[in-house]
């Protein structure tokens, strides 16, 4: 554990503790009265409201929608399956920026919709609440779906043979084993939804504000760090409280079921009743995750002289950029690579030597530090990249001219998801092998060489491509950090939408879909790994 502490302490509690500090000390003081003023005041009551309003909106949507999308993808097996796992993925791992980007392609001004019927959504809730449903949809389907494929069918049937009704079957045996995923779902969801930033900036306009958009406006616009401070401390303080009961609904999941290979669950549809269940998932994937998607590629070939590749060529142009940048905008294609590779393989070192010791290790202390490990993703992001910029500027930690203080922050999103890969695929190796290689002569390494990492080879590279497809997303935090000669493609597309002009709005769909593309190929590609269903990623 000393790696995965030291990591955390250094580059997630240093640089969020600083930033708190210096929001609510003055004079060598702590001023926790300001906690009072910032919370008193009527527009931050109102974004509080909204933050929750809309975090709990989204997560009913989301579960809405989702659930038959679960029951669909755990109990049938239809061609293309794998495929469409994946794409339905692909808008969880894409930065916030992208996401609203599609659907600003798709309901705002000039969109589809405001060109076949005159309508607009952006800068209403509704498009808020879809663009969520749209980002979350893969939570509850991996989550839900992947406990729902290995419950044994056996058991609602014998409630049917003993006289219960298909409804009532369900009710009683199959929704209690289930009811801890849907809880851990839908609190992921919130959880994000919380932080959400983004999408509200892009689809929100100035009516709509959460606490994580507030605190990007009073740190970056206002240099206003008291209020930041208390936002931050206030969101903290939340985000932990959800991981907390997070865990626990983790927890009994693990250990309150038995559990059943899910290759013996999935069987083809059966009836009209489950092939129109089919059809009606498919056709909810297609209208609310495949058409934002085309549309936004759609958007990167309309050119004002009619479709092609215009807006993809000025991507190779300084000139093009109108200024934006110091290099040319596909330069940002390969720094995001060569950022998130580097951060991929922080993520894996830093991940792997946590999930290897909550396999190994149990009690109260451990779980909280599983807790710590999740907080990266509900943290402000604003406030962990400001953070960096003020504590990290001084020798031996003087890493502001330096390429590695992008990846490091990637990193800190990147590890959770390798902990929550390579956990489940660690305890389920048998101790006994690694204690017979121990009494056989085998020293500690070469136990885990020859012993744990064939086993868990695959579930590795599974953790490594999702570390790189949420580290070549990131935003809220390399948008501070990210030098301007050296822009990530996140930061590159924000940067094209906050400038006005046609080309501009066209380079920044082109560079979204070349980030959505990279995106899908390495999610397709670990579905073909894949062997483990239960994670929740």
């Amino acid at each position: 554990m000393a790696v995965p502490v030291a990591f955390f302490g250094l580059f997630f509690g240093y640089p969020v503790a600083a930033i708190v500090s210096r929001g609510l000390r003055e004079g060598g003081r702590w001023r926790f009265g300001r906690f009072a003023d910032v919370l008193g005041e009527p527009d931050v009551l109102h974004v509080l409201w909204f933050t929750c309003w809309q975090a709990a909106a989204s997560t009913a949507l989301t579960l809405a929608i989702a659930l038959p999308g679960a029951y669909v993808f755990a109990r049938f097996d239809f061609r293309g399956k794998q495929v469409l796992r994946a794409v339905v993925t692909v808008p969880f791992v894409l930065p916030t920026v992208v996401v609203g980007s599609a659907f600003l392609a798709l309901l705002g001004r000039g969109g589809l919709l405001d060109e076949l019927w005159g309508v607009r959504l952006d800068t209403t809730v509704w498009a808020i609440l879809l663009a969520h449903v749209f980002f979350n949809y893969a939570v509850v389907v991996r989550t839900v779906g992947g406990l729902w494929a290995q419950l044994d069918p056996r058991q609602e049937e014998a409630a049917r043979v003993l006289g219960a009704g298909r409804l009532a079957a369900w009710r009683r045996v199959t929704l209690p084993a289930l009811a801890p995923a849907v809880a851990a779902a839908a609190l992921m969801v919130f959880l994000f939804t919380f932080t959400s930033f983004g999408v509200i900036q892009i689809l929100g306009g100035p009516t709509f504000s959460t606490l994580e958009v507030e605190i990007y406006r009073e740190t970056a616009q206002l240099l206003d760090l008291p209020t930041a401070a208390v936002l931050t401390t206030v969101q903290f303080a939340a985000v932990a409280a959800i991981l907390a009961v997070h865990a626990g609904t983790v927890r009994r999941r693990e250990s309150a079921l038995r559990l059943v290979d899910p290759a013996r669950t999935a069987r083809r549809p059966r009836g009209a009743g489950e092939w129109g269940l089919l059809a009606g998932v498919l056709g909810v994937a297609a209208l609310l995750i495949l058409l934002p998607l085309g549309v936004l590629a759609e958007r990167s070939l309309h050119g004002p002289d009619g479709y092609g590749l215009g807006y993809y060529r000025a991507l190779g142009s300084v000139a093009d950029s109108g200024g934006t940048f110091l290099v040319a905008p596909v330069a940002a294609v390969w720094n995001s690579l060569q950022y998130a590779a580097a951060a991929t393989a922080i993520a894996l070192v830093v991940g792997g030597l946590a999930a290897a010791a909550l396999t190994r290790r149990a009690g109260r202390l451990v779980r909280g530090f599983d807790a710590l490990l999740m907080l990266p993703l509900g943290t402000s992001a604003v406030t962990i990249g400001f953070g960096f910029l003020i504590t990290l500027d001084e020798p031996p930690l003087d890493l502001r001219s330096s390429w590695i203080l992008v990846p490091l922050a990637q990193a800190l999103v990147g590890v959770p998801f390798v902990v929550r890969t390579m956990l489940p695929v660690l305890r389920a190796v048998d101790d006994r092998l690694r204690e017979a290689a121990a009494v056989l002569g085998a020293s500690p390494l070469r136990v885990w060489r020859e012993v744990d990492l064939p086993l868990v080879r695959r579930a590795l590279l599974v953790a490594a491509g999702f570390a790189f497809a949420v580290s070549l997303g990131e935003f809220g935090a390399t948008v501070f950090i990210a030098r301007p000669d050296n822009p990530t493609l996140p930061v590159a597309v924000a940067r094209f939408l906050g400038r006005a002009g046609e080309l501009n709005h066209g380079q920044a769909m082109a560079l979204s879909t070349v980030l959505m593309l990279v995106c899908a190929g390495a999610l397709l590609a670990l579905e073909r790994i894949r062997i483990d269903r239960s994670g929740e990623f």
